[in-house]
């Protein structure tokens, strides 16, 4: 078995590891699997961190996750997943004086799987309840909840779905490739065309990066367009996003972190929708 020194140079190790993905550029890693890859760590931290009280757990868990956090400042899932550790832990002992004795009850703790595990398969059950025989929906670039929750809906349902391309990269010709393998009438347009083809459209389904605490949106560029379209002609508009997207941060405080430096793909939107969470 390996000492307590080794566990915690592999932790240690590990996290540095994580860090560097992070800060690393290139194509980013999908949000689901950045709050797993967290969620992991963070359960490792509290199995071979040095900590005898709940109050040295979270300080130990705050000092890991500023260094996580501040690797990659546009990746609000890191932050949101610590946030909601630290909250289990404070239900869980409930005073700062509380010792090692029950944290295996912690590494197990119900709450803490479910805040990754399942979610995109929850909102796709939802799918039938929003969508419609013949109906014909718009969304924008790629959403892998998003692309879920319509081949959910295509099992049982016949409807069209247009996608706007999201340029300049296009993530919604790969969106368009999925459903059309799945035998759903999907058209890719120009973002452009959006607000000339609104008129059509009875839905609007989209997925996000995060959503803010006044309930803002940071999304792909285009979505804002899309959604002055459907305000304009009061099209329904839906977002697809998992509880770990959820932050209670807001805009002041993610400019103030500098969020927007590397971000030119995103732009915030604030409108009147539908959340799936």
């Amino acid at each position: 078995m390996p000492g307590a020194a080794e566990r915690s140079s592999e932790l240690s190790e590990q996290i540095e590891a994580f860090v560097a993905r992070l800060r690393g550029g290139g194509e980013r890693p999908r949000s689901e699997d950045t709050a797993r890859q967290t969620l992991s760590l963070l359960r490792k931290i509290i199995g071979h961190g040095r900590w005898s009280r709940a109050g040295e757990l979270m300080d130990l868990i705050r000092t890991e996750g500023r260094r996580m956090t501040a690797a990659q400042p546009s990746e609000t899932t890191v932050g949101n997943m610590v946030r909601r550790v630290l909250k289990v832990i404070r239900e869980e002992y409930g005073s700062s004086s509380s010792t090692r004795v029950a944290f295996p009850g912690l590494l197990v703790h119900p709450r803490l799987p479910s805040v990754t595990e399942g979610t995109t398969d929850n909102i796709a059950m939802q799918a039938l309840e929003h969508i419609h025989s013949n109906e014909v929906i718009m969304t924008i670039g790629y959403s892998r909840t998003v692309e879920a929750f319509l081949k959910e809906a295509a099992r049982k349902r016949k409807f069209q779905v247009i996608v706007a391309e999201c340029a300049p990269f296009c993530q919604g010709h790969e969106m368009a490739v999925r459903l059309s393998k799945e035998n759903i009438e999907t058209t890719v347009m120009s973002d452009a065309a959006i607000f000339a083809v609104m008129s059509r459209v009875n839905k609007v389904i989209i997925g996000t990066k995060t959503i803010l605490a006044n309930g803002a949106l940071i999304a792909v560029s285009g979505t804002h367009t899309l959604a002055l379209a459907a305000k304009h002609h009061s099209t329904p508009l839906i977002v697809c996003a998992p509880m770990f997207k959820l932050s209670p941060q807001n805009l002041a405080v993610l400019a103030e972190k500098k969020y927007f430096s590397n971000c030119k793909w995103l732009q915030l939107l604030a409108s009147d929708s539908q959340a799936l969470t």
